[in-house]
C-alpha cells in the first residue's frame, strides 16, 4: 500500500493528506469573512476549497464527500443559497450537515471535503 502525503502538517493535525487518488482535507473556516454573513463566510469557505483543489490538479467537480458544520441550523437555507450555487450541476458529493458548536464564536460555518484527484 502507498504511503500518504501530508501537507501542511501541525502537531495535531496536516492540512491535507493524499492517499492513492484521493485527497482527504482537513476543515476550512472562514479567514477572510469572520464574523460578517453566512452568506459571505460561506463564499469565503467554498472559494479556499476551490483553491486548494486546483493546487492540486483537482476541482469541485471531484468532490466526493463534504461534512458541513453550522453553529446554528438557522443558517441552513443561507448557506444551502451559496452551496447550491457553487456547485457544479450533477456533481453533488455526499454530504452531511449538522449543527455544532464551533472554535471561534464568529464562525457561522466550517467545511471539511475529500476529493478524487
Amino acid at each position: 500500500m502507498a504511503e500518504p502525503r501530508r501537507v501542511g502538517v501541525a502537531a495535531r493535525y496536516s492540512d491535507l493528506v493524499i492517499l492513492g487518488d484521493t485527497a482527504h482535507f482537513s476543515g476550512y473556516v472562514p479567514e477572510n469573512s469572520e464574523g460578517l454573513t453566512v452568506r459571505e463566510q460561506t463564499q469565503d469557505v467554498l472559494d479556499q476549497i476551490e483553491q486548494s483543489l486546483r493546487e492540486i490538479g483537482s476541482n469541485k467537480t471531484k468532490l466526493l464527500r463534504a461534512t458541513i458544520w453550522l453553529s446554528s441550523m438557522g443558517f441552513y437555507d443561507e448557506m444551502n443559497g451559496v452551496w447550491d450555487a457553487w456547485l457544479e450541476r450533477g456533481h453533488a458529493p455526499a454530504r452531511v450537515c449538522v449543527e455544532s458548536r464551533l472554535a471561534n464564536p464568529a464562525y457561522a460555518l466550517e467545511i471539511q471535503v475529500t476529493a478524487a484527484l
